[in-house]
């Protein structure tokens, strides 16, 4: 895996990519940062980075665009997948080089709340709290970014469909809010979201006996409690997709000062699952 992560690593330098990617991401939070901690005088850095989220949903797919599909395009691909290393290695050596690049900005963030302190109060907990929750953020973005560009041999896909999803993430708490309170449509709903999710994994493993199963399952598992007691999907929607929104723990750091521990296993878990996710791609394309 190291090879495959030095590799990589050293492409996004030779390219310019990750030059352009830091400098990028670094001149947006000094203009952010001029403006809200030194012309205004805030002196909380979080506000920064709630500004820059908006950045980092446009910033990330040029990152994560070419680590597959480039690959995928020139045919080297192949001579990888033959290469005396595990599936799991190689995703994870392109992923960490992605991330490893992502955390050179996050580093200087860590600079500019001792830049606050020098001009009065600081709250270093809030602030160093916010920026690993960002980092956290920009980590699922790039997981999210790398299984897309899995599917495609064309960057260019694979930047629009990641800033397609992604800006769906961001809209997301406006988003819920047109979901119908209806238990019958909430019902409805779920069923179709379950369908296409086992559809998704029948195109990932080819295993209609897989697919097949899961969908039995689902289906057994919104009908029965329905006919039990239709009120509990009153409102079902809506309250489950909205423990889904990706910047809550970082609003939660802005606006309340509180580091929320559920936020961070719910980036972790998102970031497991599209690694997964990513490696079924990849695994499905070995053997077609």
């Amino acid at each position: 895996m190291r090879a495959i992560y030095k590799r990589e690593l050293d492409s996004y330098f030779h390219s310019m990519i990750g030059y352009v990617f830091i400098a990028f991401f670094l001149a947006f939070t000094g203009v952010y940062f001029m403006a809200y901690n030194l012309t205004y005088g805030y002196p909380v850095f979080s506000y920064v980075l709630s500004s820059l989220v908006f950045i980092l949903m446009l910033a990330i797919p040029v990152l994560t665009m070419k680590s597959f599909s480039e690959d995928r395009k020139s045919k080297t691909d192949q001579l990888l997948l033959t290469a005396p290393v595990s599936l799991g290695q190689i995703v994870m050596g392109k992923y960490l080089a992605m991330v490893t690049v992502f955390l050179i900005p996050n580093m200087v963030f860590c600079l500019f709340p001792l830049v606050i302190k020098m001009q009065g109060n600081a709250y270093f907990l809030t602030d160093y709290s916010g920026i690993l929750i960002f980092f956290l953020l920009g980590c699922v973005f790039i997981s999210i970014g790398m299984f897309l560009s899995s599917l495609t041999e064309s960057q260019i896909i694979a930047a629009l469909s990641s800033i397609g999803v992604l800006l769906i993430l961001y809209l997301w708490d406006g988003l819920i809010g047109f979901l119908p309170s209806s238990p019958l449509l909430n019902l409805f709903i779920l069923i179709i979201i379950f369908t296409l999710v086992c559809v998704l994994v029948w195109r990932l493993t080819c295993n209609y006996i897989l697919g097949g199963v899961l969908e039995v399952i689902a289906l057994a598992g919104c009908i029965i409690p329905y006919a039990a007691d239709s009120g509990l999907f009153e409102n079902l929607l809506p309250d489950l997709l909205g423990r889904l929104n990706l910047t809550a723990p970082l609003t939660d750091v802005l606006s309340n000062r509180l580091f929320d521990t559920n936020g961070v296993i719910l980036y972790l878990s998102i970031i497991g699952l599209f690694i997964f996710l990513t490696m079924q791609s990849i695994q499905k394309r070995r053997w077609s």
